[in-house]
């Protein structure tokens, strides 16, 4: 018969001849179903709020340079030089920023070169185990915005056993380690016991802990014989004994320690804990509906004390790691160095997801080693950097402004499955069509 015949979807017959179903062939439809679940998901509006993070930083540069704003009092007459001097503005920035976080180019050999990314895993190693802490947190339905406190707390009694006891090396650092997640454990429970038996909120309760934390250790820090450095005036520890400092891992010459590999350890731990175990099945659950939980069978006040001495623990892990890694200095009240709060920021970008931590925490251990490098080579504000992270945490914040920005499909929007069609059904429709 001539004319335009309709083009029919590929089939696949199955086995028992002509009276067998035929289904349709699903392989394009898996493979849209894969790509539909990529671009849907968090790891899409993650990666497109850090996008938009680093542009709005771009236009900051721009504005703020002073080669640009000289170009542009002439725009009109000369446009070109106007954006030759955005471009090499932004440029220079970002190259600066490359350089001081993962290679310097302009090193005279390799080793010279790789310190920066030694750096940047330096500065991520706490950032790490406190997003872990938060992250799990967020998975157990609760809010722990009291990482300052719970590092605070970590730091006192890691620090107090490091300078203040004389122990075998190795056993001394373990100790310190325990004794760190350990207090940083004891904090965070204090708020998940009011949680659990009074139903204090957990977010107001945190927030008070951190203010108890910070200034009890600043009266310990400033008064002699308890965490203050003897003979001096200042409110200061003395220096950690070299028997609880964290050895290095790749020399004296780079600052990265020992510390790095117990944030990875833990990463694979809290996906373990999550994912694979009874307990992380109940954080799971009272964190999406606690009243189904508690018909399930799940004993919800003690999942709760539990989760959240397990987040303190985690965030108890980074304030130990940054006392112990100091090598020649004690430590102050600012030990924490924004770090209980950066976690929040890390946990929210990582989805709550201990790998997507992971990664968070190295792009803001490059943003931290970078910015000091593009504010010294470019003079570049150093605030800038910090804008670029606000920002971030902005646009996470707002999904629907991201997938609008780029399009993004909604995630709960599903390919239609193919339906099993039999060998008649499929003559009728031809017939038909034609």
């Amino acid at each position: 018969m001539s004319g335009s015949t309709q083009p029919t979807t590929p089939v696949v017959t199955d086995a028992g001849g002509d009276d067998a179903a035929k289904v349709p062939d699903t392989r394009d439809s898996r493979w849209g179903d894969a790509f539909q679940r990529v671009v849907s998901g968090g790891w899409a509006v993650s990666l497109g709020a850090v996008v938009l993070a680093v542009l709005a930083g771009s236009i900051m540069i721009a504005f703020t340079d002073e080669g640009v704003q000289e170009a542009s009092q002439y725009f009109f007459a000369r446009p070109g030089d106007t954006l030759a001097a955005i471009g090499q503005a932004v440029g220079g920035a970002y190259a600066a920023l490359f350089r001081g976080a993962v290679y310097d180019f302009r090193a005279d050999d390799f080793a010279t070169g790789i310190r920066p990314l030694t750096q940047s895993l330096t500065y991520a190693t706490p950032l790490i185990a406190a997003g872990l802490g938060v992250a799990l947190a967020f998975r157990a339905g609760m809010f722990n915005i009291g990482g300052l406190g719970q590092m605070l707390a970590a730091a006192a009694g890691a620090g107090w056993v490091g300078f203040a006891f004389d122990l075998p090396a190795g056993v001394h650092l373990v100790v310190a380690l325990v004794v760190g997640i350990l207090a940083g454990a004891l904090w965070a429970g204090i708020a998940g016991v009011l949680k659990a038996t009074t139903g204090a909120h957990e977010v107001i309760v945190t927030i008070m802990l951190n203010y108890v934390a910070f200034y009890l250790l600043s009266y310990l820090l400033a008064t002699p014989g308890l965490l203050q450095a003897p003979g001096s005036a200042n409110p200061k520890s003395p220096p950690m004994k070299d028997t609880a400092v964290l050895p290095d891992l790749l020399g004296a010459r780079y600052a990265l320690h020992l510390g790095f590999l117990l944030a990875l350890v833990a990463v694979v731990v809290v996906w373990w804990l999550l994912n694979r175990s009874s307990a992380g099945f109940a954080f799971r659950a009272i964190g999406e509906n606690p009243h189904a939980a508690r018909v399930a069978g799940i004993h919800v006040p003690r999942t709760t004390v539990l989760a959240m001495v397990t987040s303190g623990a985690l965030i108890g892990l980074a304030g130990a790691t940054q006392v112990l890694g100091l090598i020649t200095t004690g430590f102050g009240s600012d030990i924490d160095a924004g770090i209980g709060f950066d976690a929040i920021t890390v946990a929210l970008l990582g989805g709550s997801n201990p790998v997507g931590v992971l990664f968070a925490s190295l792009l803001f251990g490059a943003f931290k080693a970078g910015g000091s490098a593009m504010q010294a080579s470019q003079r570049i504000p150093i605030e800038i950097v910090l804008v670029v992270q606000s920002l971030i945490v902005l646009f996470i914040a707002a999904p629907p402004l991201v997938r609008a920005v780029f399009r993004l499909p909604q995630p709960d929007r599903k390919r239609p499955a193919p339906r099993r069609t039999s060998k008649k059904t499929q003559d009728t429709t031809t017939a038909v069509e034609r």
